[in-house]
């Protein structure tokens, strides 16, 4: 991926307004950010622990998907291990519910659309290996090549960004 300034990524949000991207705050080590070694953008707002974003970059530019943890009483009380995007096992605080509110007017009336992803969301580096989830000591053996694990998780990101996007 290659490095974004903080006014492409506030300007790339399809699902939030111009004023909460503009309050979001960036990754604390923004500035020194593996860029080589990121298929998208993602982070826990340090400002609202509450809150993440993706940042999804596209040949027309990028696209920002804002998230937030839902509320307890939303949640089901069955919790996945594995991430939907990357595909990777983690012990049972690795993984969270983000609840991404539908662009246009669908998500200002509440819809939303829920992943269960990598609570870092630091995915790229998970498949690539860079990074090991906390408890475990490897990624299960996969038969896929590096290229084939970026392929898929790129194209599940890519589903789940098409849900939050359509009809907006």
């Amino acid at each position: 991926m290659e490095p974004l300034s903080d006014k492409q990524i506030r300007s790339s949000f399809a699902n939030c307004t111009k004023g909460e991207a503009s309050r979001l705050r960036l990754p604390l080590d923004f500035a020194e950010l593996p860029w080589e070694e990121l298929d998208f953008l993602g982070w826990v707002d340090p400002g609202a622990p509450l809150k993440a974003h993706l940042v999804i970059p596209r040949p027309d530019g990028p696209l920002g998907i804002s998230l937030r943890v839902p509320s307890v009483s939303r949640t089901s009380a069955l919790k996945s291990s594995l991430c939907q995007l990357c595909l990777t096992a983690h012990a049972s605080s690795g993984v969270t519910l983000l609840a991404a509110p539908l662009a246009g007017a669908r998500g200002r009336e509440g819809n939303t659309v829920g992943i269960y992803v990598c609570a870092d969301l630091a995915c790229p580096l998970y498949v690539r290996g860079k990074r090991l989830p906390k408890l475990r000591t490897a990624r299960y053996e996969e038969s896929l090549t590096l290229d084939e694990r970026l392929e898929r998780m790129s194209g599940n990101l890519d589903s789940f960004a098409a849900r939050v996007t359509a009809g907006a």
